[in-house]
């Protein structure tokens, strides 16, 4: 994968997210903040989805994840846009069959803002809040879609509460630790569009079974790629 040297990196959360979420051979994907497309293009070697399409807003990542899928011999459909638009010129209203967004963990103005505006923007919600996330899923999402997301386990009522607003009903749930004696970090998220009321609370992840060594789940999850 090709990032920046400074500013934005890709952090562990994005690839978590990517062995997480359901995929099937038919189902056109849309990633929305896909930053350099490191997510997609998972996707795109592990899943061979149908369709990616990967919405950013930044226009020197959205270079970069085309460059990567490149590189990756993977067929991903890089747009540079704002998620918040109401309409996206080659992203049709109502056609995807699985959404997947990392949005920003950090409310406005809350902590300290890095001064690095690509590191800012993907980290706190200056560009985008959670709700225009999940309103964008809403937006792009079939009758029966699936929405996965991951996000800081600190507000995981703002995420649950803004995903059954926009009528996405959280289907699995699974939260990640660092050690085992640790309050959790992160949380899965998987939602369907206008799925029924209950959830399945998976297993938690232990990342780490003490510093610096990933526990056997974790290290399996992360070197498959």
């Amino acid at each position: 994968m090709i990032q920046p040297c400074r500013g934005y990196r890709f952090s562990v959360d994005a690839i978590l997210l990517a062995r997480f979420v359901t995929v099937r051979a038919g189902d056109r994907v849309l990633e929305l903040g896909a930053g350099c497309g490191v997510i997609a293009t998972i996707l795109a070697a592990l899943s061979k989805p149908k369709e990616i399409v990967a919405v950013e807003l930044q226009p020197a990542l959205a270079k970069l994840i085309a460059e990567n899928a490149a590189a990756n011999h993977a067929h991903i459909t890089a747009i540079c846009a704002d998620l918040r638009n109401r309409a996206i010129p080659g992203v049709a209203a109502r056609s995807f069959d699985l959404i997947i967004a990392n949005p920003p963990y950090r409310r406005m103005l809350s902590g300290r803002a890095s001064p690095d505006p690509e590191r800012r923007a993907a980290r706190s919600e200056t560009s985008g809040t959670l709700d225009d996330f999940v309103a964008a899923a809403a937006r792009y999402a079939r009758a029966g879609a699936r929405v996965a997301m991951v996000f800081t386990a600190d507000r995981s009522i703002d995420l649950i509460a803004s995903l059954r607003a926009h009528a996405l009903e959280p289907k699995r749930i699974r939260f990640v630790h660092p050690r085992r004696d640790r309050p959790a970090s992160t949380i899965l998220i998987e939602a369907r569009k206008g799925g029924g009321v209950e959830a399945t609370i998976e297993p938690p992840l232990v990342m780490y079974d003490r510093p610096g060594v990933y526990s056997a789940e974790a290290n399996r999850i992360l070197t498959v790629v």
